[in-house]
């Protein structure tokens, strides 16, 4: 099973294999060094062993510490609804091996034997990932367990210590206490002791009992074939996969195949005063003829088949409800299933919301989570489950109330919100948000649904880039031309660019760089090619003047660094086809668009100089920094030629990270360049700006030069400047 943690990361881990007997944790490094956790689990119900399959999975130690001896399991069914069902497959368990068949019909009679509905879930069913499915408790049991503790699993096998009943929790150090006095030290342990939980107490700080609900059930299974014989019952026991209920005022019977619809099980629920329910234990005898008696005025056909109960079987469950606690989490503990929140049976919920605590867990603590994030990641999987976990207790509250006149009762009223949900995914995209919260200062860009977007200023997680050893080669022409002509690229919009000479003339480069060793682009790197005019200053609205060189447009051979320049930093990016040919005393650049070449760029009669005096800024000029417009368009036919964002951007070459280091440093003894503007036709998208372009007077090639080195500045010093 992948971990969470590593599917959002991206990164490889493998689970060790048994061999001699020995365990190997399947998360260890190759130093050896033993990562995962120690968990204790309190409980070897549904919900314990299910939260142990997870984790073990995950390449954590798992403890199971178990009261029972397991030997008096109770021989009942338990629906394994398709959020359940998704779950367990998760987690290698396929129910239908064990004999859990398919949930296919729901009929519902009066308790005099009137039908009142009668649905074919054939269909209906189809809209659910997995199947419903009505499982033998026991055989769901054995399988957990053996999935659980089998040496041959994915990651550690959990060992499971059963007549240890525990006594006492220490929630800060994580530490248990056995009834024989005995101590056993974890991480951090897990309460799935069930509705009479020991560790429930240590959570909220004071002993929260559960009390009657006014209802009690009887519970037992015969053979499908038993009633199918008696031609009284048979019509109840002809279709696979169908439950059946009856509805009296304040009872109701509940009937439905298991065990590869071998077996009928019957939940028949009544007022708690008309029988001897225990409240210890569910797995209470019980007296037929009391059962028959309590359901004497239903119809004749149904008190036949629930009176082939055999008597040394037939058991009492008090259906027991609990005040809704307010945290299940305490320091290094949680509660789980019903000893956090325990459920009356309307919903066929209970085993189901006690895997889905488990997937949760199981996702919070992949392999190589940090001990110092435990109570973080507990307090996590509180604030996933809490929610669903009670509203589906209430739903089952009143799913279970009594008959009243005019009201009527629908057993799959809430069925949508119950099925329609993984928990497994849903913790996953949770921690996934959690892990993002926590370094709020991350790049966000479009699309935002799978994370903060790498880029060259961070990983997946925040984390900065390394470029002090990515290379540069800037080639650069610097040339003297109209500022009549370069003022008309400053941004229309705006009147606070200016020159700061009134002169006509100023000065301008084209300016290429190849970056290669980018860490963020694996290794590789690309081409740009901008526009650079010098000597612009930009007047703020208080008077202030930033200095610098303005960039109307800068172009680009691959598109992540358009996009995330655009973005992120609000640079006038766009894609051209940029082709270096670099000789020995020559560099030539090809710029085009689609096999179009619109610009020509040659340096030629280099000659090696000294780099004493130079910066390697990319502009090719050692200016104070980059001036851009950053303008982005709203969204709608309606709003053309509005901004959603409209600023001018100030990048300091004094603030930004890792400063350029140039290594060679090449002086041009000619330098030119062609801008051919084409036409529209063979630059439909380019034309009106490589027009622009080509306009632009060349009085004198100034210098022209080609500059080599290391260190690669990010650009994350660009600020908004108003």
């Amino acid at each position: 099973m992948k971990q969470p943690l590593e599917q959002i990361l991206g990164t490889a881990q493998t689970n060790g294999a048994q061999t001699d007997g020995a365990q190997e944790n399947g998360v260890n490094g190759g130093d050896g060094e033993k990562k995962g956790l120690k968990i204790l689990i309190v409980g070897a119900g549904i919900g314990g062993l299910a939260a142990a399959i997870a984790l073990r999975k995950q390449g954590h130690e798992v403890l199971i510490f178990e009261q029972s001896q397991f030997a008096s399991e109770l021989g009942a069914a338990v629906h394994l609804a398709p959020n359940a069902n998704g779950i367990l497959k998760r987690l290698g368990i396929h129910a239908e091996d064990f004999g859990s068949n398919p949930m296919e019909v729901l009929t519902e009679y009066t308790a005099e034997g009137k039908l009142t509905r009668h649905i074919n879930l054939e269909q209906p069913n189809k809209i659910w990932q997995h199947k419903w499915l009505l499982a033998h408790r026991v055989h769901l049991h054995n399988a957990l367990k053996k999935a659980a503790t089998d040496p041959e699993g994915e990651g550690l096998f959990a060992k499971l210590s059963t007549s240890s009943r525990v006594v006492n929790v220490d929630p800060d150090s994580a530490t248990v206490t056995l009834e024989n006095g005995n101590t056993v030290q974890g991480d951090l342990i897990l309460g799935a002791d069930g509705v009479h939980s020991v560790t429930r107490k240590l959570v909220a700080g004071r002993d929260i009992k559960p009390y009657g609900s006014g209802k009690s059930a009887f519970r037992f299974l015969i053979s499908r074939e038993a009633a199918q014989k008696d031609p009284i019952t048979a019509k109840f026991a002809q279709a696979t996969g169908e439950l059946s209920m009856w509805y009296g005022a304040d009872r109701r019977l509940v009937v439905y195949p298991t065990t590869n619809n071998q077996l009928l099980n019957f939940v028949c629920i009544h007022p708690e005063a008309e029988s001897e329910a225990g409240t210890d234990t569910w797995n209470e005898g019980a007296s037929l003829e009391q059962m028959l008696k309590i359901y004497e005025g239903f119809d004749p056909a149904v008190v036949a088949l629930i009176s082939k109960a055999d008597r040394e079987n037939l058991k009492a469950w008090k259906l027991l409800d609990m005040e809704v606690m307010s945290s299940w989490v305490k320091g290094r503990l949680a509660l789980l299933g019903d000893a956090a929140h325990p459920f009356t049976p309307h919903q066929g919920q209970g085993a189901g919301q006690a895997i889905e605590d488990a997937a949760t867990l199981g996702v919070m603590f992949p392999g190589d989570v940090k001990k110092e994030e435990i109570t973080a990641r507990l307090e996590l999987y509180q604030k996933i489950r809490m929610e669903r976990a009670h509203r589906i207790q209430e739903y089952s509250r009143i799913a279970g109330r009594d008959l009243k006149e005019g009201v009527k009762i629908d057993m799959i009223q809430y069925t949508n919100y119950n099925f329609g949900h993984d928990e497994w995914d849903n913790s996953v995209q949770e921690l996934r948000k959690w892990t993002w919260s926590r370094t709020p200062s991350l790049y966000w860009r479009m699309p935002i649904a799978f994370g903060p977007m790498p880029g060259p200023r961070q990983t997946h997680f925040g984390h900065p880039r390394q470029a002090e050893d990515s290379t540069f080669t800037t080639a650069s022409i610097k040339f003297k031309t109209s500022r009549t002509m370069l003022q008309n690229l400053f941004p229309h919009t705006s009147s606070s660019y200016r020159f700061k000479s009134p002169g006509t003339f100023a000065y301008a480069s084209f300016s290429q760089t190849t970056l290669g060793k980018m860490e963020w682009l694996g290794g590789s790197g690309y081409n740009h090619l901008g526009l650079y005019i010098h000597g612009v200053e930009y007047v703020k609205k208080d008077g202030s003047v930033i200095s610098g060189t303005y960039m109307p447009l800068l172009f680009e051979s691959l598109t992540d660094p358009i996009v995330s320049g655009r973005e992120e930093l609000g640079m006038p990016k766009l894609y051209s086809s940029l082709d270096i040919h670099r000789r020995a005393s020559s560099y030539r650049i090809n710029a085009g668009w689609e096999g179009a070449i619109w610009g020509n760029f040659v340096l030629s009669d280099l000659v090696e100089s000294s780099q004493s005096n130079e910066s390697g800024k990319i502009s090719g000029e050692d200016d104070d920094g980059i001036l851009v417009y950053r303008y982005i368009p709203k969204v709608g036919r309606e709003s053309k030629g509005e901004a959603e964002a409209e600023y001018p951007v100030f990048v300091p070459y004094a603030e930004d990270f890792p400063t350029p280091r140039p290594k060679r440093v090449f002086k041009a003894n000619k330098a030119s360049f062609k801008i051919d503007p084409l036409d529209t036709d063979a630059l439909p998208s380019l034309h009106h700006i490589i027009s622009r372009l080509a306009e632009l007077p060349v009085y004198e090639v100034v210098s022209g030069k080609v500059v080599e080195g290391v260190g690669v500045p990010d650009v994350a010093a660009a600020k908004r400047i108003e």
